[in-house]
């Protein structure tokens, strides 16, 4: 029994229909599968809920892909540029751009400021900036980390844990930046050893990332299991440790019962703990509660022009406009529109449930989008013919001071008391998974069904390696790459 049809959710109901293990999947969403991952329509337009490169340092699920999808998994070059201060910066950077952008005078204060940093650390940072400016000086933080990062987790970078600064940027430093701008391209000996912040290509399922769980659930239909959509978890019934029966509810009202000898879940821990019947110990459910979610609103619009600009995605650093990055869809394959004339752009904004930018209508969502192209200089409003909004709740499990030590209570909780079940994805354990990371949680975790056990999915780390010494009961390796607040009482030194 599957809750979730995501990638997680999905590649484990493929990796058990391998072995000829029966499985029923839900799914809440009454349309698409792929959960953040999906791929949604607008009247032949087609886009993802931000952009999914697929790439992966594990080789394993770089071929699960080309199983599932075959020719149909295009190969890409990659595109992207920085926005900041009315100029585009190529990213991964190169070196005359930068200089071009910046300017000589500036490119001279740069250098000024990394060597000044170098001599002068800040000694013991704390922070997400201190740690950044001890490793790029502050001129370089301010163009390149500051704007951008507050941007995605509503933190300001002086709140932010410099640990979660040390993991998230761990493989990218000054050295790595300059040698990628100025010598030849050259291909590391290693999978493992590529910079995934730099890779110059991907691929991508020709009609978007959707198109690989589509083809998952229709695999399970022409099986005779087809997904079924638009169930909403009512109750978890548990007995004598053992998980026995997910509760749905379905669209219209109706009550359904799904029995199991054994069960996944990816969907949000704190709505996991929350389904519980008989409830999970006030303990379990004050740890659950204070798990917190970074929602996400993309407004696809579509314009009357050919070519919008040439690449996959931009990011934008402009502290003027709300929008985070911006997809270029037609850009990733041209099948994403049904009309070569004509461009579908992605506006990516991070928010709060519940906060303005969540309540706003369709209406002014769109009208933001189309006023803040025009202010940075994209496309004319005029130009914009129509735009549809996907609001995605939880698309960024949160991660304070103490979220380890409360999702450490949850899971000591479930080995103990449900013993049949387990967890995977991103929002299933609450950690901050790509989508291959997530997929191979989901391996390990079937797996797991099929042999007995053996298999610990909390050992994926942040590069989607697993390491088979690393087994059930060591904790330590999470792999952790998500941000934290500073410490209470901690405050950053300068």
């Amino acid at each position: 029994m599957i809750v979730g049809a995501g990638p997680a959710g999905l590649t484990a109901a493929y990796e058990l229909m391998k072995h000829d293990v029966p499985t029923t999947v839900i799914e809440k969403d009454p349309t698409y599968v792929g959960g953040l991952a999906r791929t949604v329509e607008h009247k032949g337009y087609r886009f993802d809920i931000g952009g999914h490169r697929f790439f992966s340092k594990n080789q394993e699920v770089e071929d699960l892909w080309t199983e599932i999808l075959g020719p149909e998994m295009l190969t890409r070059d990659r595109l992207s540029r920085i926005y900041y201060r009315g100029r585009y910066f190529a990213y991964p950077l190169k070196a005359a751009n930068a200089l071009w952008n910046l300017g000589p005078l500036e490119t001279v204060r740069c250098m000024a400021s990394y060597a000044k940093a170098r001599m002068t650390p800040v000694k013991d940072p704390r922070s997400f900036e201190d740690w950044t400016r001890n490793q790029f000086g502050f001129r370089l933080y301010n163009i390149f980390f500051k704007t951008y990062t507050e941007k995605v987790w509503g933190i300001s970078t002086k709140e932010l844990s410099a640990d979660w600064a040390a993991q998230r940027i761990k493989s990218l430093d000054m050295w790595l930046v300059l040698k990628s701008a100025l010598l030849p391209h050259r291909k590391p000996a290693n999978r493992g050893d590529l910079v995934t912040t730099l890779i110059d290509s991907f691929r991508y399922p020709r009609l978007g990332p959707g198109q690989m769980w589509e083809r998952v659930a229709e695999m399970r239909r022409a099986r005779g299991e087809p997904v079924l959509m638009g169930r909403t978890v009512d109750r978890i019934k548990h007995d004598q440790g053992r998980v026995t029966t997910v509760v749905t509810r379905t669209v219209s009202g109706a009550v359904e019962e799904h029995k199991g000898s054994d069960f996944i879940s990816s969907m949000p821990i704190r709505e996991l703990v929350s389904r519980l019947d008989p409830p999970a110990p006030e303990k379990v459910r004050r740890a659950a509660d204070s798990l917190g979610y970074r929602d996400f609103i993309s407004v696809a619009v579509m314009i009357d022009r050919a070519d919008v600009f040439p690449d996959n995605w931009i990011y934008i650093h402009d502290p003027t406009v709300k929008v985070g990055r911006i997809q270029n869809f037609k850009n990733w394959s041209p099948d994403m529109v049904p009309d070569q004339g004509k461009t579908c752009l992605g506006l990516e904004y991070f928010c709060f449930e519940g906060d303005g930018m969540w309540t706003s209508s369709d209406r002014e969502l769109i009208e933001r989008a189309r006023t803040e192209l025009a202010q940075l200089g994209i496309c004319r409003p005029e130009e914009i013919f129509d735009g549809v909004v996907v609001r995605q709740r939880k698309a960024y499990p949160v991660y304070d001071d103490v979220y380890q030590a409360k999702v450490d209570v949850i899971r000591d909780y479930i080995s103990a008391h449900l013993t049949n079940l387990q967890l995977a994805g991103r929002n299933g354990m609450h950690k901050y998974n790509n989508q291959d990371h997530s997929m191979m949680t989901a391996l390990l975790v079937a797996r797991n069904i099929v042999s007995g056990g053996g298999f610990d999915p909390w050992k994926v780390n942040a590069d989607a390696v697993y390491h088979e010494e690393s087994r059930v009961g060591d904790k330590d390796l999470t792999g952790r790459q998500v941000p934290e607040r500073i410490a209470a009482g901690a405050a950053p030194k300068s």
